[in-house]
């Protein structure tokens, strides 16, 4: 009887450790997936202020910046094509082409010192930039919590739970070059216009 009820208790301790280990393995993961969804969602209102300032900036040159339609163009339609309801991969996919675009108007605003030294210009291209190293700060942020859940899900004893729940992992943000939009780079050598 004695080791009856030693062996119930074993078995009860095992049970209770074992379902000690998967809730709290299970709740690490849910924890972690709520931080990348507030990663993501920084991330998410980092890109629409950068998405709203976009048009502002090219307004502000699109006069002088007459003959360089092209960069203008492909900054709008890079704007155009943000979604939020997108996958993150679409999304960094268009995240990247957009500051690849956005460099480069910066590059063509270079050449034109009337026109990067207007106030609103610089004002503008100063709140972008400083957009994009926000972006870029929180990007690091989301795939390094990305990481971490997608190695937990992937480690034992956590390996079980993915099946019973249907985790998959997590894609990280950046952009994939087979599916990017890539800018094309080609830069004008024009000279600025002759001042009227």
């Amino acid at each position: 009887m004695a080791f009856e009820l030693t062996a119930a208790f074993a078995v009860s301790v095992l049970v209770f450790l074992l379902l000690f280990l998967a809730v709290s393995t299970y709740n690490a993961v849910i924890a972690l997936r709520e931080r990348i969804d507030r990663a993501w969602a920084n991330i998410d209102v980092v890109l629409r202020q950068r998405h709203d300032q976009l048009p502002n900036l090219v307004a502000a040159v699109r006069d002088v910046l007459a003959f360089e339609q092209d960069v203008l163009e492909r900054v709008t339609r890079l704007r155009g094509a943000y979604r939020a309801d997108e996958p993150v991969a679409r999304q960094a996919t268009t995240s990247e082409a957009t500051t690849g675009a956005v460099r480069q108007l910066f590059a063509v605003v270079e050449r034109y010192p009337d026109l990067k030294s207007q106030a609103n210009v610089l004002d503008l291209q100063n709140e972008i930039e400083r957009l994009e190293g926000v972006i870029a700060d929180r990007r690091e942020l989301y795939n390094d919590t990305v990481f971490r859940r997608n190695a937990r899900i992937a480690q034992v004893p956590t390996v079980v739970l993915p099946w019973l729940f249907d985790w998959r992992p997590r894609p990280f943000f950046r952009a994939e070059p087979e599916d990017g939009v890539r800018p094309d780079v080609a830069l004008r050598a024009a000279e600025p216009p002759e001042p009227a």
